[in-house]
């Protein structure tokens, strides 16, 4: 589909621009909170907030000019490294460590089977994917190993098309909430689970004083969202500044080693009083609506006729997660608790992780938090390991 452009287009600088990515990043979410319609159960603000800019870049709201181009890439450059250190702020190590290794274990189990289950899903359906196919897989595998924000990261790194990214955020969208209705359904069955696959119950076994919360939502002032932006800002442009003295390759590039570093220089943020400050996670969600805004921009609906074959691929992907899931815990005997938790920690992320580990015990709450945030850690890293693989077999 052709854009459609008006012979003078509304939105004529950069700052209006901006200021009009900023509402349609913002209105979704707002609604979502207030209005409580059933379409956000299906379709997520974000992916609204993606539809939406693209419908207007097809109506010829804006034309990606130089001023328009130059914008959109700044936005990219300097909000997706802030974006990933201030991800990883809240990252409590040592909470998650105090788990215990058989929590890790099936923490680990679960995102190794879903790189392997991208891996067949790969296999399978390539004679069948359009070309650009491995770049939107890897997408979707680093926001099923970590969030959306790790998603954004990998496509970013490995140069997706506009286009093609409403292809990725569409399957991680619906193959996710499917997902989250199919575990938490399965939840009345953790005893018949547990009998037939005489599985170590992890409720009984944790420590409820081990895993710790991370920082307490508190009342934001703008003194902290400010102070927050600032450090993102400066810490993103710390971790291009380092990238730029790396060596570059088809393995790593600079916006691979950018990402990277963000996310460790977010890592070891977290090790320092700036973990119990509160703000981190509001900030960095609002520029994750920003960003995939920016990316929406300059999108059509031309590549959304391939979603179905994703769709498939998506679901494929479950199915094959769930079986070597299912063998990992006759293997280890994990219980049914554990492999939920673990699955949704990876493809749910913080938002849905503890509400299913809830379901199954109070106790288990926190859990679901702090294997969520460990995903967060892994997702960017997991997805350009994917990518590699698929170059490495002819993508």
């Amino acid at each position: 589909m052709q854009k459609r452009q008006w012979a003078d287009p509304m939105i004529q600088n950069a700052w209006a621009y901006v200021g009009l990515l900023l509402i349609c990043a913002g209105i979704f979410p707002f609604f979502e909170k207030r209005m409580g319609w059933r379409i956000f159960s299906v379709l997520p603000p974000i992916v609204l907030t993606y539809l939406a800019v693209t419908a207007l870049s097809v109506a010829g709201f804006w034309q990606m000019d130089t001023e328009m181009t130059v914008a959109r890439k700044q936005i990219l450059d300097w909000l997706l490294p802030a974006l990933m250190f201030l991800l990883l702020v809240n990252c409590d190590i040592k909470a998650i460590l105090a788990l215990g290794p058989r929590i890790l274990l099936g923490f680990m189990c679960a995102t190794i089977s879903i790189l392997l289950a991208f891996l067949a899903a790969f296999v399978l359906l390539r004679n069948w994917l359009p070309s650009d196919s491995w770049q939107v897989l890897s997408s979707v595998s680093g926001g099923w190993i970590g969030g959306t924000a790790n998603m954004v990261a990998v496509s970013q790194a490995v140069g997706i098309r506009p286009e093609s990214m409403a292809n990725a955020l569409m399957t991680d969208a619906i193959c996710y909430a499917v997902w989250v209705l199919i575990l938490f359904a399965s939840v009345p069955l953790q005893s018949h689970f547990n009998q037939w696959n005489r599985s170590v119950v992890m409720a009984d076994r944790l420590d409820a004083h081990n895993p710790r919360r991370i920082a307490d939502a508190k009342p934001l002032d703008s003194g902290l969202i400010l102070l927050w932006l600032g450090l993102g800002l400066v810490v993103g442009n710390l971790a291009k500044s380092l990238a730029a003295l790396l060596p570059a390759s088809e393995v790593l590039s600079t916006s691979s080693w950018t990402m990277l570093l963000a996310t460790a220089l977010g890592l070891a943020a977290s090790f320092t009083p700036l973990r119990r400050l509160a703000g981190s996670m509001v900030v960095s969600n609002a520029l994750l609506a920003i960003v995939v805004a920016a990316l929406a921009s300059g999108a059509d609906f031309s590549g959304m006729s391939q979603a179905p074959f994703y769709l498939f691929c998506g679901f494929l992907v479950l199915a094959i997660h769930a079986l070597l899931m299912l063998a990992a815990a006759r293997l280890f005997k994990f219980d049914l608790a554990l492999c939920g938790i673990a699955s949704l920690a990876n493809i749910g992320g913080v938002a849905s992780a503890p509400l299913l580990a809830a379901s199954y015990a109070p106790v288990l709450a926190p859990v679901g938090v702090l294997l969520a945030m460990l995903g967060y850690l892994l997702g960017t890293g997991g997805g350009l390991l994917l990518a590699r693989i698929f170059q490495m077999m002819g993508a």
